[in-house]
């Protein structure tokens, strides 16, 4: 009887002088033209300088840096490797699940005080419902891409159709913002079976290409379908959401009254901006329960099991087309009411609002946060916000640090923030259904 044992490869310290000697010789070559190699201007005529000794410092950098990087990697994954071996054989302790519960009542107490804690702080409360407006666009992608698993490059394509439908409806027609709400909702889930049906047949890369086109196509017919969308220009003089009616002006219309004169208060612009804070909190909480619930229930499962392996679902007789179109139809809704409070919120809407950039990020804070997992889209909606504001001082490095950010979670969680999945369903072993199981088998 023979045994196999795997054992982690130790990487030895000719392995990691042998790899940064690589590193530093693509450096070489790539930072010969680029930095080793200059023109000057010499009496009216360009000549060629070197600049050997930039060049030789860059090289060590990169060689040093490809060193320290290798030996930062190797010693966290030997470090958690050791935790994984000493909690192993552990049963108590905090449950991830618990964790994540800890967390989210955390950050549901906080964003309920935000705006009572920074009432006089424009800025603050302004980034909390963006950030706000990023968890529910992440959460209806989530949908797609972290339930059913299905790649979607094209969701802002939702976006922007919520936005307009609004926009389009209040400026046209002169519906309000709770009219609307269902409609825009509607019409953006009305899109995504659009979108979902001629591409049923597809997976991954061509899935993506597809879905990517789709993104593309709406916002182009934004441009130039200038009677219809007023082209580049865009829609401006889009109505604010109102409190029962109650509108958040200086001064009322004839026989009407203000938020301030019906509460007898003081007039302040921060009250339109922390109405449209908890508006949107609302919304992205209704949001987390309709989908938490939804995984609960058959559709959800489906999901699930059409994500892990779509061939088995078929050979079990699921009925993967309408799967599909149901999450395609209930992601594209939830980004459909996303993109009608963006538009509430702006005023204006145009084109340049609902580029791929957008798409990229919302995809980002979905894998960023951890495929399925509803917290992990908070925490990455959160960081991929808030890393830019705080990166506005350094100007134009701002992007660059962005992106090293990114890399630089993607390393340590190469699966997301919050990777850990909890079964939805759990079958007991000794539940009575199982033991009546049990006993029909027998019999």
């Amino acid at each position: 009887m023979s045994t196999v044992v795997f054992a982690r490869h130790q990487i030895t310290a000719a392995e990691r002088f042998r790899d940064a000697g690589w590193v530093a010789f693509v450096a070489l070559i790539l930072g010969i033209p680029l930095i080793g190699l200059t023109t000057v201007d010499g009496g009216g005529a360009l000549e060629v300088s070197t600049r050997f000794g930039t060049l030789a410092i860059f090289v060590v950098v990169a060689f040093a840096g490809r060193l320290g990087l290798r030996w930062m990697i190797d010693t966290m994954g030997a470090r958690k490797l050791e935790r994984q071996r000493a909690t192993s054989g552990k049963s108590a302790g905090i449950s991830p699940v618990k964790v994540v519960n800890i967390l989210g009542w955390i950050a549901l107490g906080a964003s309920i005080a935000l705006p009572i804690m920074y009432s006089d702080n424009r800025y603050v409360v302004d980034t909390a419902t963006t950030v706000l407006i990023y968890v529910m666009l992440g959460w209806g992608l989530n949908v797609v891409v972290g339930l059913a698993g299905l790649l979607d490059l094209g969701y802002v394509a939702f976006y922007a159709v919520g936005a307009y439908s609004y926009a389009l409806l209040s400026t046209q027609y002169g519906w309000g913002f709770w009219e609307a709400l269902p409609v825009s909702g509607g019409l953006a889930a009305t899109f995504g079976i659009l979108l979902g049906y001629p591409i049923l047949r597809l997976r991954g890369d061509y899935l993506a290409i597809v879905t990517l086109g789709f993104g593309e196509i709406i916002r182009i017919i934004l441009v130039n379908w200038t009677e219809f969308s007023n082209g580049p220009n865009g829609i401006s003089s889009i109505p604010r959401p109102s409190l029962f009616g109650l509108d958040f002006t200086r001064s009322p219309a004839e026989g009407e009254q203000t938020f301030a004169s019906f509460f007898g208060i003081e007039y302040s612009p921060m009250h339109r901006l922390i109405f449209l804070y908890y508006l949107i909190l609302v919304l992205a909480l209704l949001t987390h329960a309709f989908v938490s619930r939804l995984r609960k229930l058959p559709i959800g499962r489906a999901w699930e099991a059409l994500r892990e392996d779509e061939i088995a679902c078929q050979a079990m007789g699921m009925n993967t087309t309408n799967i599909k179109l149901s999450a395609f139809a209930i992601g594209a809704m939830l980004g459909g009411f996303a993109g009608m409070f963006f538009a509430a919120r702006q005023g204006f809407i145009s084109p340049e609002s609902f580029t791929f950039t957008e798409s990229a990020i919302i995809l980002a804070i979905v894998v960023l946060g951890g495929m399925g997992s509803q917290m992990g889209v908070v925490l990455a909606a959160t960081l991929l916000v808030l890393i830019p504001e705080f990166g506005r001082n350094f100007s134009e490095y701002r992007m660059l640090l962005f992106g090293a950010a990114m890399v630089l979670i993607m390393v340590w969680k190469p699966s997301g923030l919050l990777s850990h999945r909890e079964p939805t369903l759990r079958l007991s072993t000794g539940s009575a259904a199982s033991k009546d199981a049990v006993k029909e088998t027998a019999q």
